[in-house]
C-alpha cells in the first residue's frame, strides 16, 4: 500500500542530503515529502509542523530529525488521538548526556561544539560533516560526497537546531508511544552509539522494533537503497499484520 511519508533531515546539511532516500522511497511507490529541521522549542512553529504532519501516515527522521519526528507523532496522538508510524534513523532520543541517559555526547563536549559554531560556523560545520562520515573505510570519499550535497544553511535555523539537540529528550515518548515505531542504528556511527539500539529494544512497549546495520552516522545519505528497502519491508510487515 502506498504510504504518505514525511521525511525530516538532520542538523547542519539541509534537505539535499536525503534526496536519494526520498527518490528511493518514491520509486517503491510511496509519496514522500522532505523537510528541513525546525525549532520544536517554539510552540507556534511546532504547532504548524503538527498540523502539516497529521496529513501523513509515516513520520520519519534522521538524527535530530528523528527526535523531531518523535515529538510530532506524540503531539498528533495527544491532540488528535491518531497513531502515526514513527521511523528514526541514527537518532539518539537524548543527544546530550544526563544522569538518566548517559549514552550520549557529554555536556562539556557539546558546549564546546556550540561555542565553536558561534566563533566559526563554516569550519564547525565541516568538522561536523566529517564526524557524520567517520567510522568506515570510505570516510574520506563519503566526506567529499557529503560536501558536494550540503546546502548553505540559515544560521538561525542551525542555532535553533543546536538548542533542540541540547534540550530535547524524547526517551519518555518512545517508552510510552502506543503506535508503531522502528529505529535504525549503525554500528560504526561516530555521533550516536549503536548501544542505544539494545537499550530501546528493552523498552516494555508494544509495536517497537529496532535494527542495527553497518555504516557511519550518514548511513541514510550513503546507503539510501538499503535503507529504503528496510523501511519498505517494515511498512509491508505492518500492513500484513493489520490486514
Amino acid at each position: 500500500m502506498k504510504q504518505r511519508i514525511l521525511l525530516i533531515t538532520g542538523w547542519g546539511g539541509g534537505t539535499q542530503l536525503l534526496n536519494s532516500l526520498q527518490q528511493a522511497l518514491t520509486q517503491q511507490g510511496h509519496s514522500v515529502e522532505l523537510i528541513n529541521i525546525f525549532n520544536a522549542l517554539d510552540e507556534t512553529v511546532l504547532q504548524q509542523q503538527v498540523e502539516k504532519a497529521k496529513a501523513f501516515d509515516v513520520i520519519c527522521g534522521w538524527s535530530l530529525g528523528g527526535q523531531l519526528a518523535t515529538i510530532l507523532v506524540d503531539q498528533i496522538e495527544q491532540q488528535y488521538t491518531e497513531q502515526k508510524i514513527l521511523i528514526t534513523l541514527g537518532s539518539n532520543p537524548c543527544f546530550v548526556a544526563n544522569e538518566e541517559w548517559p549514552m550520549a555526547m557529554d555536556q562539556p563536549t557539546f558546549l564546546q561544539f556550540k561555542q565553536s559554531f558561534e566563533q566559526d560556523a563554516i569550519s564547525t560545520l565541516k568538522k561536523f560533516g566529517y564526524m557524520v562520515c567517520q567510522g568506515t573505510v570510505t570516510t574520506k570519499q563519503d566526506f567529499l560526497s557529503l560536501q558536494s550535497l550540503i546546502q548553505a544553511q540559515n544560521l538561525e535555523v542551525l542555532r535553533a537546531g543546536l538548542n533542540c539537540l541540547e534540550k530535547l529528550n524524547t526517551v519518555d515518548i518512545l517508552e510510552n508511544y502506543t503506535g508503531h515505531q522502528y529505529h535504525l542504528f549503525a554500528k560504526q556511527d561516530f555521533l550516536v552509539s549503536y548501544k542505544i539500539e539494545r537499550k530501546l529494544r528493552n523498552f516494555a512497549v508494544n509495536f517497537l522494533q529496532t535494527e542495527l546495520i553497518n555504516g557511519p552516522h550518514g548511513f541514510p545519505v550513503f546507503q539510501s537503497e538499503e535503507i529504503s528497502c528496510k523501511i519498505c519491508q517494515y511498512l509491508k510487515k505492518i500492513e500484513q499484520t493489520n490486514g
